[in-house]
């Protein structure tokens, strides 16, 4: 079994597959503090509730925006598993040219993202990720990465307003009953919810129209399902669209 595991700044994800199967997944929160061994334990008591032992595991495929912690699972997959992961970044075949001014300054979990829509829809794409940041990549109609926008993520939004205004308390992002609100949480809610509608629109519209492809767009990430129902140009919601990735950049490199 392949286990893959995408670190974002926020969460952790983590899948198992078998073959191209997605056995099981999970999310967990980043933290940089916990050691290889804390790491180690989380994750094997992550696989024996799975009815999945340590030995089922044959190959760790890693993505990661952590730089601390990409170290710290490298060093978990030889410990506890007695093997090197592979890791994406230098080297890994991608079979996706990158037309970005320095390639390597894009993100592992953007090109991860990248080569996974355009291998499921074989078209032009947009791709919105809504983690810590919210990315906006743009990969065209001959399979190529070429380039796209960072926003801040809806956390970091709400935060800053919580954390930058005295009297605002710090509220839970959903939709909120109405753009009128009548009341300070839900006026705070509204705000975010609707002003990040109408950000991911307006970026998402000036990209189609910079394109000249008439992309299709596509949403993934922790917050992506919440957005995407009042979003008038994202069309599909993909929730295991990096973990697919990794398990089809693992497949390349293997067959190399």
């Amino acid at each position: 079994m392949l286990l893959v595991i995408d670190v974002g700044n926020s969460n952790i994800v983590l899948g198992i597959y078998d073959g191209d199967r997605l056995v099981k997944d999970w999310r967990i929160s980043t933290d940089k503090s916990k050691t290889t061994d804390e790491y180690g334990i989380l994750v094997h008591d992550l696989l024996r509730l799975a009815g999945i032992g340590l030995a089922d595991i044959t190959d760790i495929f890693i993505s990661s925006v952590v730089p601390t912690l990409t170290g710290v699972l490298e060093k978990l997959s030889r410990d506890y598993f007695g093997f090197r992961p592979q890791v994406v970044g230098p080297g890994i075949k991608t079979g996706m040219p990158i037309h970005y001014d320095n390639p390597r300054e894009v993100g592992a979990d953007r090109i991860v993202n990248a080569v996974a829509g355009y291998e499921k829809f074989k078209t032009a794409l947009i791709i919105v990720d809504f983690g810590t940041a919210t990315t906006f990549d743009y990969v065209n109609g001959k399979g190529e990465y070429c380039g796209g926008a960072i926003a801040p993520g809806l956390m970091i939004s709400m935060e800053a307003l919580f954390q930058k205004a005295s009297k605002l308390p710090r509220v839970e992002i959903v939709k909120p009953p109405a753009i009128i609100a009548k009341n300070t949480v839900n006026s705070m809610q509204a705000g975010i919810y609707y002003g990040y509608v109408g950000l991911v629109d307006e970026i998402v519209g000036r990209m189609k129209r910079e394109s000249r492809e008439n992309p299709k767009c596509i949403a993934t990430g922790g917050l992506a399902g919440l957005i995407a129902p009042e979003s008038k140009t994202i069309e599909a919601v993909e929730e295991y669209l990096t973990l697919e990735g990794l398990r089809i950049l693992y497949q390349r490199n293997r067959e190399t």
